[in-house]
């Protein structure tokens, strides 16, 4: 993406038909290690990697992805789930360094509804499918007892090639989370802009079906550019909650989401 211009309607396209493969294999591989053989070692192989890269296109889009056969892939089959949205971040670099990305969440508004010594108890139960079988095979992400749901949460870290830590990031959103979270990553690395340009460009992105634009933001321009690219667009409100830190010369710098009530703060 360090070659694609910034926000650009090839940024859109490429980012998105790259969203379309990495949903695909997500939602027919990813669940409870416990419970399925998850292919981690095989979807992150170069080699693989380089394989769904190549499907690609620069001239159309992909429309919805199949999933890939990575090494060590059992054949579970693939449900979505519904991944509902009421979560929070925050991102914190202390004086010592120390650093930590924490997403929480109790799913949905109240999340069960149940409070017990002052805390809501979560529902995660909606990021399991509720679908147990499909395509006639057990999909990996089905209610199982004792089985930890999948998630979007993505509170990330990154490491140079020294292992010093370069960047904290974070964000709600639901499902939205991996994009919101990917996209301010490719800004900051890529792109070389300072974290608060990352958070507040308009969002862009696919989860394997409509190609997905921001409403009111410059991403929303790129719609009759990516339809001739044979995109299913969908413009919609995306109130994402990015928190972020990069390290700067002497120091650190925070930038808060514009989209909501989080700010940046140092001492």
């Amino acid at each position: 993406m360090e070659h694609v211009a910034p926000q650009s309607l090839m940024a859109a396209h490429l980012f998105s038909e790259a969203g379309r493969l990495a949903y695909a294999d997500r939602n027919r591989y990813v669940a409870d290690d416990d419970f399925v053989a998850v292919p981690v070692a095989g979807m992150l192989a170069p080699e693989y990697l380089a394989a769904r890269a190549a499907a690609i296109g620069y001239t159309r889009s992909l429309g919805e992805a199949a999933p890939g056969v990575p090494a060590g892939a059992a054949a579970p089959a693939r449900a979505a789930a519904p991944e509902l949205a009421s979560t929070s971040h925050v991102s914190i670099v202390d004086a010592r360094g120390d650093a930590v990305a924490m997403t929480t969440t109790i799913e949905h508004a109240f999340g069960s509804r149940v409070m017990v010594r002052g805390f809501l108890l979560n529902n995660q139960l909606t990021d399991f499918s509720f679908a147990p079988r499909a395509e006639g095979r057990a999909v990996a992400n089905r209610v199982e007892p004792g089985k930890r749901p999948r998630s979007s949460m993505a509170p990330t870290l990154v490491f140079d090639h020294g292992g010093r830590l370069t960047h904290v990031v974070g964000s709600p959103g639901g499902p939205l989370i991996i994009n919101y979270v990917a996209r301010a990553l490719v800004a900051m690395l890529d792109w070389g802009m300072d974290a608060q340009q990352a958070v507040g460009l308009g969002h862009f992105g696919s989860r394997n079906g409509p190609t997905e634009l921001e409403r009111g933001t410059e991403a929303e321009a790129l719609a009759d550019g990516l339809r001739l690219l044979g995109h299913e667009v969908r413009v919609m409100d995306m109130t994402s909650g990015l928190h972020a830190i990069e390290r700067v010369p002497g120091g650190w710098r925070g930038a808060a989401d514009p989209r909501r009530e989080g700010k940046a703060r140092g001492g």
